[in-house]
């Protein structure tokens, strides 16, 4: 994901949105994201024993705290050298699903040309990269299941801001809603919080430079 900035949350007259979507200038800097959810076959490998409530090895883990979550991205940055992932800030989640856009979903199509949701996901998740990917690269940023991010949900600035820290005051934010959720909720710009594990829940992850070997 290039360093740039970007007009986070919604305008105005997009449909659904909500009041906490305050529209705002953000500047990034670079960063890498996987390009899925960890899968319950990445989770399994660090983690041992997968919680999932919809097994399959190519279908994003869920049912895992943000707690947990974190837990694994340690395990794993110990099994690389120079390997440092963490969860995404709202902000860098959101430039990363946008890719650039500034439409609802990020290809600026419908929502069922870009994931898996309520109306066409059969009240489960499903293997990863079942639908193209952004501009990007990447998949599943709408629907499939929800993500955690590194913040807790906060109201937005008004003002322009720059790589953003994380707010750790109150419930943990997700992002990209999940198959159980409507069109609206699987927005770029659409907020939510959980307190607790849920399989409609997983998380991807983000790093700031890659390993020397990986370059």
């Amino acid at each position: 994901c290039p360093a740039g900035s970007f007009t986070m949350g919604s305008p105005k007259d997009e449909p659904d949105r909500s009041r906490n979507e305050v529209p705002h200038q953000v500047t990034l800097r670079a960063f890498w994201a996987a390009e899925t959810e960890v899968t319950q076959a990445q989770w399994s490998a660090v983690m041992a024993v997968n919680p999932s409530r919809f097994p399959g090895a190519d279908r994003p883990v869920e049912r895992v705290a943000r707690a947990d979550a974190q837990e694994f991205l340690n395990r794993l940055a110990a099994l690389e050298p120079g390997f440092q992932p963490r969860l995404p800030t709202e902000a860098e989640w959101e430039y990363a699903c946008r890719a650039g856009s500034q439409t609802p979903f990020a290809n600026g199509r419908p929502l069922p040309t870009l994931g898996w949701f309520e109306r066409n996901s059969g009240g489960q998740s499903h293997a990863v990269k079942g639908f193209q990917p952004n501009a990007w690269g990447l998949f599943d940023c709408h629907g499939n299941v929800s993500e955690w991010t590194a913040d807790a949900l906060h109201d937005y600035p008004d003002n322009a801001v720059e790589n953003p820290r994380p707010v750790t005051e109150g419930n943990p934010a997700i992002r990209g809603g999940s198959f159980a959720d409507d069109a609206e909720d699987c927005r770029s710009a659409r907020r939510d919080s959980a307190r607790k594990p849920s399989e409609r829940i997983g998380f991807r992850f983000v790093v700031d430079t890659l390993p020397p070997a990986w370059r």
